[in-house]
C-alpha cells in the first residue's frame, strides 16, 4: 500500500501577542491567510490527510482549525504534547500505531524538528519555513516498518505558501 506523510510546520505566529509563554503564541496575520491556502493546495493535489497528529501548542491548534475546512471529510485530530518540541522519535513515537488501512497522515509541529525530520526520512535537505509542507511517499507494508528507517521516504514536492496564488 502506498503511504503518505505530510511533515508541515505551523503557519505563522505572532511575536507581538500578549501570550504567557511561547506554547501559548497565536498565529499572525499571515499565518491566518497562508493555513487555509495550503490546505486548498493539499486537497488540490488530492493529498487531504485522513489522520493528523499535532503538537498541543496554540499556534498549531489554530493552523489545524483553519485547514480543517478544506478537509472533507475531517481528518481524524490527535494532539501530542510531545510534538512541542519534537523531532524525528517524537514523530516515530505518535504514529508507530497508526492503522495500516490510512493511507494519509499529517505531523504538524515546529522546528527545528521538522526541518531534521524531512531530511532523516528522505536523505534531502529542505527549508521548512513556516506553513511549509513536505509531501513524502513510501511503499511499506505497514506505518511502523516505514516510520523505522531512515531514508525510507521520497520526498515528491515541498509545498510553500510564498508559491500559491492566494500569496500574492
Amino acid at each position: 500500500m502506498r503511504r503518505r506523510l505530510i511533515l508541515m510546520r505551523h503557519a505563522k505566529s505572532s511575536w507581538k501577542s500578549d501570550a504567557a509563554d511561547d506554547h501559548s503564541r497565536p498565529l499572525n496575520k499571515r499565518g491566518r491567510r497562508d493555513a487555509p491556502a495550503v490546505a486548498q493546495a493539499l486537497k488540490e493535489r488530492d493529498w487531504t490527510p485522513e489522520l493528523v497528529y499535532s503538537s498541543d501548542s496554540k499556534r498549531t491548534s489554530e493552523t489545524l482549525q483553519l485547514m480543517c475546512g478544506s478537509f472533507a471529510p475531517g481528518p481524524d485530530i490527535k494532539f501530542v504534547s510531545a510534538l512541542y518540541h519534537g523531532g524525528i522519535h517524537e514523530i516515530r513515537d505518535a504514529a508507530a500505531n497508526t492503522a495500516d488501512e490510512i493511507q494519509t497522515v499529517m505531523m504538524l509541529g515546529h522546528n527545528p524538528g521538522w526541518e531534521h525530520a524531512v531530511s532523516w526520512f528522505t536523505g534531502e535537505h529542505h527549508m521548512m519555513g513556516t506553513a511549509n509542507a513536505a509531501l513524502l511517499v513510501s511503499e511499506a507494508e505497514s506505518w511502523r516498518e516505514v516510520l523505522s528507517g531512515e531514508r525510507a521516504w521520497q520526498l515528491l514536492d515541498v509545498v510553500r505558501p510564498k508559491d500559491l496564488p492566494s500569496a500574492e
